[in-house]
């Protein structure tokens, strides 16, 4: 056998190689952007930057254009879509469902990022590209949506999986820039992380060691560059040398985790250490009994994902 044809990580969304190549099994099926006649949204392609592909879809509900709410102005929230940095995007069929309905139930104004993926883009391309899809979107200036309809004084951040991860990143790169509390001048009002992906080198408690090996693989392949592994302070944001919790800038945070995710016990140990921090925001954990990884994406109509969305809705709300 090819040594680089070994498969080094296979599971049912991917498999990787050892000369690294991948296999993406789900995620590169997309969905234009339209009108969605059941939820009043209506969504648009734009692209940021033409040299590096980046783009975002704009989720835009019909309660921006209705008489009977007058001249007020929706919410923003940046979304980060799931895929262990190498697979998925914005354009896929599960997100345009998903995203419909939150922009209509929660009444937001959605910017939904296409960042760039692992391998052909290792980390951190993803993360700067969704750093800067975040500045493009409180800067108010990229699209008219955003002009006419955006309340760029009320924005949140929302990920899951590894887009969970990202928000988490994401908002620390803000702070390190001298934007701690905005992002290019926005106060980051709140931020969901959805079965957020967190790793690191040790198993932690409720953590299994195949789960730890997968992971820090994952990991590595997707981030050639760190040095430590899965205790990178990007996949692991309670080492020593990860920046501090407390300099978190956003009021408030929902920690949403699932009872039979493998990510469970790191998405509790991120609300746990972020608690105890001395960080002044509000931190909420939210966890769907049993139910697995991201299930709300692929079982809409389940018990569990209802609760869920209204628990996102009333977040959002303030609530």
């Amino acid at each position: 056998m090819d040594p680089s044809s070994e498969v080094i990580l296979d599971c049912p969304f991917f498999r990787i190689y050892s000369d690294r190549r991948i296999d993406r099994l789900i995620g590169t099926t997309t969905v234009p952007p339209s009108f969605d006649a059941s939820t009043g949204v209506t969504s648009k392609e734009v692209v940021i930057d033409g040299d590096t592909d980046l783009s975002i879809r704009l989720y835009l509900p019909d309660t921006a254009s209705r008489s009977d709410v007058g001249s007020k102005k929706l919410p923003v929230l940046v979304y980060y879509h799931v895929g262990g940095f190498v697979t998925q995007s914005a354009a896929s069929p599960v997100y345009q469902r998903f995203l419909n309905s939150l922009a209509a139930r929660a009444g937001l104004l959605l910017v939904s990022v296409n960042y760039r993926l692992a391998p052909e883009h290792p980390l951190p391309a993803g993360y700067e590209d969704s750093l800067r899809a975040l500045k493009w979107a409180v800067s108010g200036s990229g699209d008219p949506w955003l002009s006419q309809h955006g309340d760029l004084g009320v924005l949140f951040l929302a990920g899951d999986s590894d887009g969970g991860n990202i928000v988490y990143n994401v908002a620390m790169m803000a702070a390190a820039e001298g934007e701690a509390g905005s992002a290019a001048g926005a106060r980051i009002e709140g931020a969901v992380l959805l079965h957020a992906g967190f790793g690191g080198r040790e198993p932690i408690d409720g953590e299994t060691t195949e789960w730890a090996a997968f992971s820090e693989k994952l990991w590595s392949f997707a981030c050639p560059e760190a040095t430590d592994g899965a205790d990178d302070p990007r996949m692991n944001p309670l080492v020593a040398a990860a920046p501090s919790l407390r300099n978190l800038p956003c009021k408030r945070v929902l920690v949403c985790a699932a009872e039979r995710d493998s990510l469970r016990p790191r998405d509790r140990a991120y609300y746990e250490a972020l608690a105890a921090s001395g960080w002044s925001g509000a931190v909420e954990w939210f966890e769907s009994l049993g139910q697995e990884h991201v299930f709300f994406l692929f079982k809409p109509g389940c018990d569990e994902a209802v609760v869920l969305m209204d628990r996102l809705v009333a977040f959002f709300a303030g609530k």
